[in-house]
């Protein structure tokens, strides 16, 4: 008896250090039957058969659901740590769904601790679409969790495990989530969107960042920003990030500070960039706050 409570008190802990949990091996709860499920699947495959998932287990575990994640289209959750979260949005596409796009630069932190971000960072792409940003990211050994796309769907990618580390705001890397929301920015591509069905973008214009007033510019769809609050709702909930954000247009000291948690923009914790200037992030919280209120 002291062996399997020994044995169940060491799963605890690793779950709690790696974040897997016992329905990862078909049990509903640490007890005798998590330990007879995690033998069977380390015999299956070729691990010394103790019924402890540690280090060497949880690797091969993890890259077995990184694999079979499903594959289908119109996905309704978003994937922290190898784990499902529901999102509140019809259209969610996978790094390996049919159509998904994958980040391949980026720190490996799979057998790590789950990482806790504390910063959700907001970027625009500067692209015609989401598939382009990722074209360009790629090229530049660049990369970011999430896309939001300007078709009429706004659909969001997820190009990377919010567990791993995307290289997308420098320093503040690894402790950060990050989303780029397409808009190519220039009025000159406003024709573009208007021949490919996407619908007229709306123009941003007065928009103030770094104590300079920006051109005129095309700005988010409504739609995007529909979308965008449903990913930080689902983004709080699977990273532990509060909804809370920041107003200001330009470098912000809470920010930067190292013990603040929420949302956003990159021109937040950078003086060289504008990203997203003319973003209401008041009104992406409240959209946020009162999608988290659904069941």
């Amino acid at each position: 008896m002291m062996e399997l409570e020994r044995k169940i008190a060491w799963n605890q802990r690793q779950a709690q250090k790696y974040g897997w949990t016992p329905d990862w091996f078909g049990a509903d709860g640490f007890n005798e039957l998590l330990i007879e499920r995690i033998v069977k699947w380390q015999k299956m495959n070729g691990l010394e058969p103790d019924g402890l998932c540690g280090n060497s287990t949880f690797r091969k575990i993890w890259t077995e659901r990184e694999s079979i994640i499903d594959s289908s289209t119109n996905q309704r959750f978003i994937i922290h740590n190898n784990n499902k979260f529901p999102i509140k949005w019809d259209s969610v596409v996978l790094w390996n769904d049919d159509g998904g796009m994958k980040s391949t630069h980026y720190r490996n932190m799979a057998g790590k601790p789950p990482r806790k971000p504390r910063l959700f960072v907001n970027h625009h792409d500067v692209c015609l679409s989401s598939k382009s940003c990722h074209s360009v990211l790629q090229k530049r050994n660049l990369s970011v969790h999430f896309l939001i796309d300007g078709d009429p769907s706004a659909t969001i990618y997820q190009c990377l495990d919010t567990q791993h580390t995307a290289y997308h705001c420098g320093k503040w890397n690894s402790v950060s989530v990050g989303v780029e929301i397409n808009t190519p920015w220039s009025l000159k591509y406003q024709d573009w969107h208007l021949r490919k069905g996407r619908g007229k973008r709306p123009v941003w214009e007065n928009v103030e960042c770094h104590g300079k007033t920006l051109d005129p510019h095309l700005g988010f769809y409504p739609r995007q920003i529909k979308a965008l609050a449903a990913l930080w709702e689902a983004v709080s909930r699977s990273c532990d990030i509060p909804l809370e954000t920041l107003t200001n247009k330009g470098i912000n000291k809470k920010a930067i500070s190292g013990d603040w948690k929420g949302f956003i923009g990159h021109l937040h914790v950078s003086a060289n960039k504008i990203d997203p200037a003319g973003l209401d992030f008041e009104q992406v919280k409240k959209q946020a706050i009162e999608l988290s209120k659904l069941q």
